[in-house]
């Protein structure tokens, strides 16, 4: 019997990926889980190794630090997002510190007009940081870099010339202060811990951050623009504008860490900072931002600084040099690196939705 050879043709079908696979893409996607891994391993190692660390008071110490870490770590981090450094908001923070208690403690302002005034003034080097970014296209490390400099220089000099002495004291005398210690000194007591209201502006602050980013336009408008500028001007990302922004809110954030730390002890002194901008660009990078721009996690920001924070108070309360959490967070940091790196090449090969 002859007739026409039968045909099957092959139905197309989608490749599946193993589960392994497919829980290894879900991590490498969120940069973030490298902290919390990291996280997890330093606090169980402190917690066995000083178990006093776990305790209300430790707790409240090492949130105590966090806290600060975690707001300009939020601020930088959403700053990395957009591809730009900021290395001035330390420098900030004490600068506008400093111009605070000279204005409450030696000309005998009111505290809130004291503070407003600083804020300005933080907002306007925020503003010629931007202004310098956008207009020299000179690369943001080195431009904040210059701008952290001058300003720590001139407040080195300038105050012990001004008040006379290295530190300004007495300031919760001034009129308002009772209102401004609620807002930025109160603590709170739980368990035996006394818990800062810091923490409060920290959750604040990278909540805030974490919804401007992913729910916003503006968020949109700096994810394109950390993952190239060239294409986001292209596509109408107003990037001038949106550098502003960005630099303007790390100023914010750098005078709020410098009240943070000025109201509670109602006392002042100039001190170099710079490394304190180094430190929340470490405790960005551990948390999942990419140095390279274009994708970050506020939530992640605020992991990193817990990290920071647990192994700094772990290494002080179990004896250890203290010096040598510099060496642990720098391994830290490497391996952040190198899971960012990863975690880049997938990206560009695979772009979010």
């Amino acid at each position: 019997m002859s007739g026409d050879p039968v045909t099957v043709d092959r139905l197309p079908f989608a490749r599946v990926s193993p589960p392994r696979r497919r829980v290894l893409d879900r991590v490498l996607a969120r940069p973030s889980l490298a902290a919390v891994v990291g996280l997890a391993v330093v606090v169980l190692v402190f917690g066995l190794r000083v178990p006093e660390l776990l305790t209300p008071e430790g707790l409240a110490g090492v949130l105590d630090q966090a806290a600060l870490l975690g707001i300009g770590g939020v601020a930088v981090g959403l700053l990395l997002v957009g591809g730009h450094f900021d290395l001035s908001i330390g420098t900030v923070a004490v600068a506008s510190s400093v111009l605070t208690g000279v204005l409450v403690g030696q000309q005998g302002w009111g505290v809130w007009p004291a503070l407003l005034l600083s804020l300005a003034c933080a907002l306007a080097v925020g503003t010629v940081n931007g202004w310098l970014v956008v207009r020299t296209g000179l690369p943001s490390f080195l431009v904040t870099l210059a701008t952290a400099l001058v300003l720590q220089g001139t407040t080195l000099s300038t105050l012990p010339l001004v008040a006379g002495a290295p530190r300004i004291s007495g300031l919760d005398v001034a009129p308002g202060w009772s209102s401004a210690s609620a807002l930025f000194g109160s603590t709170a007591e739980v368990g035996g811990g006394v818990f800062p209201v810091s923490l409060l502006w920290w959750l604040a602050a990278t909540a805030g951050a974490g919804w401007l980013l992913w729910r916003t336009r503006f968020g949109n408008e700096v994810l394109a623009m950390g993952g190239s500028r060239r294409a986001a001007a292209e596509l109408g990302v107003p990037v001038p504008r949106t550098t502003f922004v960005l630099y303007a809110l790390t100023a914010t954030a750098g005078w709020l860490l410098g009240t943070l730390a000025l109201v509670p002890a109602a006392s002042v002194a100039a001190t170099p900072s710079l490394t304190t901008a180094i430190d929340l660009v470490v405790v960005a990078v551990l948390g999942g931002c990419l140095l390279t721009g274009g994708y970050g996690s506020m939530a992640g920001a605020a992991v990193g600084a817990l990290l920071y924070a647990v192994a700094r108070s772990g290494f002080e309360l179990s004896g250890w040099d203290p010096r040598w959490s510099q060496v642990l967070l720098g391994v830290l940091l490497l391996v952040a690196l190198a899971f960012g790196g990863v975690v880049r090449g997938r990206l560009r090969a695979a772009p979010r939705s």
